[in-house]
């Protein structure tokens, strides 16, 4: 299959933005997985209790991240020239299981610190600088989770509430409040399949039931480096 077929049809796109979340099956063969499941042991990767983070410093990562399936799929939705700045590796079973309740992603990692009206709370988590990011930012952000295993009912899919990334930035409570009037969806995608999402769409996940594992490599990409008045994204 050639690239462009991985690019996303302007009805998919208009569908995209107006639910904050697409799935796109068969992106990568069985054995390209594998493969990449392989290279993930050989890497011995630092874990905690959900995986593994800050993966763009390794370079297999990185160039995964840069293949031209999944640049083509970042830069139909944020334009030409995106770009992966964070990675994170996500391996949930019956053994390392967890629960995630309804949140968005707004905090955003940054080269250094500036103090900029919309921007924080501040944070430094393993040297790298954190801030909340104001809906403008978060605007030219785009996740690509890229599924290891199968995704079913079973094993603590992801759980997404449409349109819900066109809110802005919500509170906590705003979130709680949000999530008991609307009705989620579970996203089930297949191996090698691939989800588009939003940081701003109010998601989750629920612990697994099964033995099978759920294995997800998540990476977000910008449309630039500059995300604000002097503050530049960090690749993490």
């Amino acid at each position: 299959m050639s690239v462009s077929q991985f690019a996303i049809a302007e009805t998919a796109i208009n569908s995209f933005e107006q639910n904050g979340f697409a799935i796109i099956p068969n992106v990568f063969r069985t054995q390209k997985i594998t493969s990449l499941l392989a290279q993930f042991e050989q890497m011995a990767l630092p874990r905690d209790r959900a995986g593994s983070r800050h993966l763009m410093a390794n370079p297999r990562v990185a160039a995964f991240a840069r293949h031209d399936r999944l640049v083509t799929i970042a830069e139909s939705v944020l334009g030409a020239g995106a770009w992966p700045f964070r990675a994170t590796f996500f391996d949930q079973s019956s053994g390392t299981n967890w629960l995630v309740p309804w949140h968005q992603d707004t905090a955003l990692p940054l080269q250094s610190r500036r103090d900029t009206p919309g921007w924080g709370p501040w944070s430094v988590k393993e040297g790298i600088t954190y801030a909340h990011a104001p809906t403008r930012a978060l605007k030219h952000i785009l996740a690509l989770r890229i599924h290891l295993d199968d995704s079913t009912e079973q094993n603590g899919p992801l759980r997404v509430l449409p349109g819900t990334h066109n809110r802005g930035v919500l509170s906590d409570a705003e979130v709680e409040q949000v999530a008991k009037q609307l009705s989620p969806v579970a996203c089930l995608v297949p191996k090698g399949g691939v989800i588009l999402m939003r940081p701003l769409l109010i998601h989750a996940s629920s612990k697994s039931h099964t033995e099978a594992r759920r294995r997800v490599l998540h990476i977000e990409y910008a449309s630039h480096d500059k995300i604000g008045d002097g503050l530049y994204l960090a690749v993490s």
